[in-house]
């Protein structure tokens, strides 16, 4: 009989976790949202910007040989130990099928070799080159990041495609 009123105390204390768990907020819906602190840099360097659906920051630039060229910057922060970086990106490439060219590709992890700050990336039938910098980094840090993005991009678009698409 003990045993019994004992398991059903027990019973009873683990409906009200359940039910405080579900209603924690998902990772998910708070990632989505636009980090304000970026909007606070981006609006300090003169920025102009858009947020788009998943809460990121979308900024197109004029470069200096009459092209234009699109950057990110991802308001979601990633965690590794104790290091915090966000992702800023620029496009630059996008395949006419799943898979890109070997040409393509090759060209591609040969420029990331080389590269000062950060690589290419494929998402989808898109070539990306990100820089991670550090998730408190100074708006002049993030300005160099996405200097050094918008050029890299914008060089190897016109390298690969003579468009300007991004």
């Amino acid at each position: 009989m003990r045993f019994h009123a004992l398991a059903a105390a027990l019973l009873s204390l683990s409906i009200p976790m359940t039910t405080i768990a579900a209603d924690k907020p998902s990772t998910h819906e708070t990632d989505r949202s636009a980090d304000p602190s970026v909007a606070r840099q981006l609006a300090g360097l003169d920025y102009k910007y858009e947020v788009d659906g998943d809460g990121d920051y979308k900024l197109t630039f004029d470069m200096d040989n009459g092209r234009s060229q699109l950057a990110f910057v991802i308001s979601a922060v990633e965690n590794f130990g104790e290091m915090k970086v966000r992702e800023v990106w620029a496009p630059a490439y996008r395949a006419s099928e799943a898979q890109f060219p070997a040409t393509v590709a090759n060209r591609l992890l040969e420029d990331s070799q080389s590269s000062k700050l950060g690589g290419w990336v494929k998402q989808g039938d898109m070539a990306v080159f990100v820089v991670k910098v550090a998730a408190d980094a100074t708006a002049k840090q993030l300005d160099d990041a996405l200097d050094f993005v918008l050029r890299t991009a914008d060089q190897m678009e016109l390298e690969l495609t003579g468009k300007d698409e991004f």
